[in-house]
C-alpha cells in the first residue's frame, strides 16, 4: 500500500479554508494541459460544473481553434519548459491542475529527453506555484511499483509527481495506467492493433497484466480531488473494476467489435521490435510508440484502494468504456454508448 505524505501547512491552509466556507469550487483554477487527452475533457466537465477556470496555453490561437465555443474562458499564455507566463497564470489561483508531460510527436523518431523537460516543467511550476502561495496542485501520473525495471515513461511520470509534491504546496498525485478513451495513445494503439490485424504476434508483454480504466472515471477522480480537500497531499492509485493481460483487453475490444483475432506469442520479438510494428500498423508517433512499448512490460495495477473511502465512483466495465469510445469517434467527447455504436455477440 502506498505510504501516506505528511499533512504540510498548505493542506491546514485549505482545510481552514474549507471550514470558513469556501470549498475549493469557488476559487479559480488553473488547468494545463486543456488541449490534450485528458485536459480537454477536464475542461468540459469543470466548466458543466460551474468552476470558474483559466487555462494555461503555449498557443491560445490552437485552444480557439480546438473549442471555439468557450470564449469565456480565461487564457493565460506560457511554456512550462521555458518557465514563462507562470506568474501571471498563477496569480489569484487557489489550486491547479498538471496535466502535462513532454512525451509526445516529434521531428525524430523518438521523442529525445522528454524526462529532462518534464523534470525541468516540474521544477519551473513548483517553484512559481510557491512564489505565488497556490494552495494545492492535482496531478495525473503513471501506475506502476517502483524498482530498476520501471520504464523511463512511468519512471518520468512519477518524479513528476515527487518534485511537485517536495514544494509547499500540497501535492496530489492520481496515478493511473491504461486510460480507456478515444484519443488517449495506449488506447489507439490497442484499438489499431485489434481493427488491422486478424492475426497478431506479439511478444511476452501481451501476457502483462493491467487493470485500465475509463476515462470518464478518471475524470470523476480529477474532479472529486478537487471537492475533497482531505486527498491534498496524498498519493492515490486509480483502476477500473477488473484485471486482464494486454492480451485478454484486446480480445475485449474484437468481442466488443464483433472481430475474430488470434494473438500469438514470440520469445525472440522484443519491446523494441514490436514497437517497429506498431509505428507500420497505426498513425500513432514513434516518439508516443517507443516510450509506451517500453512500459508493457511492467504490471500496473492497483494495490491501494483508499481514494474509494475519499470519493464514490461508479466503474465503468471494460466493455463499456470501450464502446464509447468507439462511439466517441463518431459523436465527440462524452458521447453516451449505444448498440449502434458497438457489435456485441448475443
Amino acid at each position: 500500500m502506498m505510504a501516506e505524505i505528511a499533512h504540510s501547512q498548505s493542506e491546514y491552509d485549505l482545510l481552514d479554508l474549507t471550514r470558513k466556507g469556501l470549498p475549493m469550487k469557488d476559487q479559480l483554477i488553473l488547468l494545463t494541459g486543456a488541449t490534450g487527452f485528458i485536459g480537454g475533457r477536464l475542461l468540459r466537465r469543470l466548466q458543466e460544473q460551474g468552476i470558474r477556470l483559466r487555462c494555461l496555453v503555449r498557443s491560445p490561437k490552437k485552444f480557439q481553434t480546438l473549442y471555439p465555443s468557450l470564449s469565456d474562458i480565461e487564457l493565460a499564455e506560457g511554456d512550462l519548459v521555458q518557465g514563462t507566463g507562470l506568474k501571471m497564470a498563477l496569480q489569484g489561483v487557489q489550486a491547479a491542475y498538471y496535466l502535462v508531460h513532454s512525451m509526445g510527436p516529434s521531428p525524430g523518431s523518438v521523442s529525445q529527453g522528454f524526462a529532462e523537460k518534464d523534470r525541468q516543467a516540474a521544477q519551473n511550476f513548483k517553484s512559481a506555484a510557491e512564489e505565488a502561495g497556490l494552495k494545492r496542485v492535482i496531478y495525473l501520473s503513471g501506475l506502476g511499483e517502483k524498482g530498476s525495471g520501471l520504464s523511463k515513461h512511468l519512471s518520468s511520470r512519477q518524479e513528476v509527481g515527487q518534485i511537485l509534491a517536495s514544494g509547499a504546496v500540497a501535492a496530489t498525485e492520481l496515478r493511473a495506467g491504461v486510460i480507456i478513451g478515444s484519443g488517449g495513445a495506449s488506447f489507439e494503439i490497442i484499438r489499431y492493433l485489434t481493427e488491422r490485424l486478424p492475426v497478431m504476434v506479439a511478444s511476452r508483454w501481451v501476457d502483462t497484466r493491467c487493470q485500465p480504466i475509463a476515462v470518464e472515471n478518471v475524470l470523476d477522480y480529477l474532479a472529486g480531488c478537487l471537492e475533497v480537500p482531505e486527498t491534498a497531499g496524498q498519493v492515490f492509485e486509480i483502476c477500473g473494476p477488473g484485471q486482464f493481460s494486454y492480451r485478454e483487453l484486446m480480445l475485449k475490444y474484437a468481442r466488443v467489435r464483433g472481430l475474430k483475432r488470434l494473438i500469438l506469442t514470440v520469445p525472440f520479438l522484443t519491446p523494441r521490435l514490436s514497437s517497429y510494428l506498431v509505428q507500420l500498423v497505426t498513425p500513432i508517433p514513434g516518439s508516443l510508440v517507443q516510450p509506451l512499448i517500453g512500459g508493457l512490460k511492467n504490471k500496473v495495477i492497483c494495490r491501494d484502494t483508499r481514494i474509494h473511502d475519499l470519493i464514490s465512483v461508479k466503474l465503468i466495465p471494460m466493455e463499456e468504456a470501450i464502446c464509447t469510445a468507439l462511439n466517441e469517434e463518431e459523436q465527440g467527447p462524452g458521447a453516451l454508448p449505444s448498440r449502434q455504436a458497438c457489435f456485441f455477440s448475443e
